[in-house]
């Protein structure tokens, strides 16, 4: 009897772990699931909040594959620049306006007072992500409650045929690199990012200088072409873009990238 019951265990584990393999990730649907925020709206009503804000985006967050679908995080969001380029659905019902439908925003910015710095999560929208929200021919209406409780979820960034770029810093030299990085898929935050150098076998760490821009200084001139090594905030997956930053590259150019994180 003791024999037939371990083996009926045995082979339940065996069937449970076999099930955990066919699952796919779920580091999105564990975390802020169908969970409550406050939202309010920044800028002009039909706009992208602010040029870029505290994550150093500049006017991209008007462009595909932002256009203006942005928002600055309270504390909780933002999470010193380290939540920049992460993904948000928010939704809303409180209010008769609310279309109830999920529209897809993305961390651009900082909210870092009043109810944004008191609320444990605020999302602080762009009046177009805010008016998103509206059934149609109600955005005005919705943008005029000034703040409302919304749902929100985390979720996986998409841009579609869109790949890592990054954006030099105004101020980059051969002695001190800067980079803003753009458009990551997945997770789109990020947690390290390494630079290395052409002929080099070791990988330089670079730190957070603020919000979306990563710094290096490295004491003597880098040897481009560089490749950049992106390592993702939630997921801890890794990418590398090889040799990205070309010889002759130039401050406050933006080289593409021919990669981008994939979901499983």
């Amino acid at each position: 009897m003791a024999s037939s019951s371990f083996h009926r265990l045995s082979s339940l584990l065996v069937f449970v772990g076999f099930l955990s393999l066919l699952r796919p990730c779920a580091c999105y649907s564990r975390l802020f699931l169908n969970s409550s925020a406050v939202a309010t709206w920044y800028g002009s009503p039909g706009g992208d909040g602010s040029d870029g804000g505290a994550c150093g985006y500049g006017d991209a967050v008007s462009k595909p594959p932002f256009s203006s679908l942005i928002s600055a995080g309270g504390p909780s969001l933002y999470k010193s620049g380290k939540g920049c380029g992460a993904c948000y659905q928010v939704s809303c019902t409180s209010n008769g306006a609310c279309s109830g439908n999920p529209v897809t925003v993305v961390i651009t910015d900082e909210c870092p007072g009043g109810p944004c710095a008191s609320d444990p999560v605020h999302f602080d929208l762009s009046g177009t992500a805010f008016g998103a929200m509206a059934k149609p021919g109600q955005a005005d209406a919705l943008r005029n409650v000034g703040s409302l409780q919304i749902q929100y979820s985390r979720v996986p960034c998409n841009y579609p045929g869109v790949n890592v770029a990054f954006k030099m810093d105004a101020g980059s030299n051969p002695y001190y690199f800067a980079v803003v990085i753009e458009f990551e898929d997945g997770d789109g935050d990020l947690s390290a990012v390494d630079v290395k150098q052409a002929g080099s076998g070791s990988w330089l760490p670079t730190q957070q200088s603020w919000g979306a821009v990563w710094k290096l200084n490295s004491g003597s001139p880098l040897q481009a072409p560089l490749s950049i090594r992106l390592t993702s905030g939630l997921s801890g997956k890794t990418l590398v873009a090889t040799n990205v930053i070309p010889v002759g590259w130039q401050p406050g150019a933006t080289y593409n990238s021919i990669v981008n994180f994939k979901e499983v």
